[in-house]
């Protein structure tokens, strides 16, 4: 990494949730463990581009941390009621493993995780807590995560961390047999991790491509973990295979390649042979399993040799098995575009119409862009730039509100005055 303020934006975005998880383990405190972390990194931004990187920038942003965080206790008068743990604080924090985590913890993401999606805790607040701390998302990238206000995300996140503190939920990956309880919860976030990286919700960029390989990495070990259970096979298989294809999903000015002007060629084709393999044995195991059912969508998408070639009506009943047993709008989105290419665009449209009318859907930029797609490819070029319209209201992304744009200027153009 350099040293200039990009170049530690950078390592922010992709070291935070580490380090993060070191410092809750380390101080035991959700909101004392950010605040420092914060603390540390503005130190950084100030020194590092005038005295030059440290030999480990990490382990120096946590060694600041942990000093910042004593200061703050002790400007505010807590350091009496908690001088046992600033003292093992003050004597674990000179140990490198300790501090760096590269070789002796290397699932203390995962342990964040299965803190975080403790039973105790709401579903949701679980997911965004994760989020919140293993990506360092923002309130508001987590919002639109989660398609709810971002002041209603900020008290859940709060409530969240209070009840860590006051319930004492350790800190840890806990024994197998109460590691099913929080499978579910635990699958949610890394899959959530994933997505965030395969499309992120804000930014320049449209890929973070630290986020998917952190959501793979934390896969391999919870299958490793649960040799006995299936969806996280399933869940691995699905981010392998739609990661195989991130090199075709830009071009070399960062824009947009849709799925079906893809060169295919350039698919990472051992991580799909490995993700197939997954996919057939999640799907063997337990046919009915989302993760599994998923993994088996992507694997038409990865078996069609042209975009032409893919069996849109077997995604199609894929995606209905999916809604049979997780019902989502989202879902029923996905379903809708499947059937869309499998009998033309009026039969997927109808479908969208009545998701729309629902309301669920209203501010996920996704549905008004696929909306769009459809009215574009009927040739209802007003009704598809309005709809194009709110979908550049709602999206976050500098590469999505390009290609937007564009489709928009398309629709422009294609209008005839009146």
């Amino acid at each position: 990494m350099d040293n200039t303020a990009a170049g530690i934006e950078r390592f922010y975005r992709e070291e935070f949730g580490r380090i993060l998880a070191t410092l809750i383990r380390l101080l035991g405190d959700f909101d004392l463990a950010e605040d420092a972390a914060q603390d540390a990194f503005a130190s950084a931004v100030e020194q590092w581009p005038r005295d030059g990187l440290p030999e480990n920038p990490r382990a120096w942003i946590i060694g600041v941390a942990r000093h910042k965080a004593i200061d703050r206790l002790r400007r505010q008068a807590r350091f009496n009621d908690r001088r046992e743990e600033l003292i093992r604080m003050a004597e674990t924090g000179g140990d490198d493993a300790e501090t760096d985590g590269a070789g002796t913890l290397p699932d203390e993401r995962l342990r964040l995780i299965f803190t975080c999606c403790h039973p105790a805790l709401a579903d949701d607040a679980r997911v965004a807590l994760s989020l919140r701390t293993l990506c360092g998302l923002t309130t508001e990238e987590i919002a639109r995560a989660f398609l709810t206000a971002p002041a209603t995300m900020a008290q859940r996140l709060v409530r969240a961390k209070r009840k860590i503190r006051a319930a004492r939920i350790p800190y840890e990956v806990p024994s197998p047999e109460l590691i099913a309880e929080r499978l579910d919860a635990v699958m949610a976030v890394i899959y959530l991790v994933f997505n965030e990286g395969y499309a992120a919700s804000s930014g320049e960029r449209l890929l973070r491509t630290d986020l998917c390989a952190e959501a793979i990495r934390l896969a391999r070990i919870l299958v490793a973990l649960m040799p006995a259970e299936t969806e996280p096979r399933g869940l691995l298989a699905m981010m392998l295979l739609h990661d195989a294809r991130r090199d075709a999903r830009i071009d070399e000015r960062g824009e947009i390649v849709l799925l079906e002007e893809q060169d295919r060629k350039s698919w990472d084709h051992a991580q799909i042979a490995e993700g197939l393999a997954h996919s057939e044995a999640a799907i063997g195991a337990d046919a009915h399993g989302p993760y599994a059912i998923q993994s088996a969508i992507a694997a038409v998408h990865s078996r069609a040799e042209r975009a032409d070639a893919t069996d849109w009506r077997a995604i199609a009943n894929l995606y209905a098995r999916l809604v049979a047993i997780r019902p989502s709008p989202v879902i029923e989105l996905n379903r809708a575009v499947a059937i869309a290419m499998a009998d033309g665009p009026a039969a997927g449209l109808g479908l969208i119409d009545a998701i729309a009318a629902s309301g669920d859907l209203r501010d996920y930029y996704l549905m008004w862009s696929a909306r769009a797609d459809l009215l574009r490819r009927l040739g209802r070029w007003s009704e598809a730039a309005e709809s194009y319209r709110a979908a550049l209201a709602r999206v976050g992304s500098a590469p999505e509100r390009r290609f937007l744009r564009r489709r928009l200027e398309e629709m422009s153009a294609k209008i005839k005055p009146s």
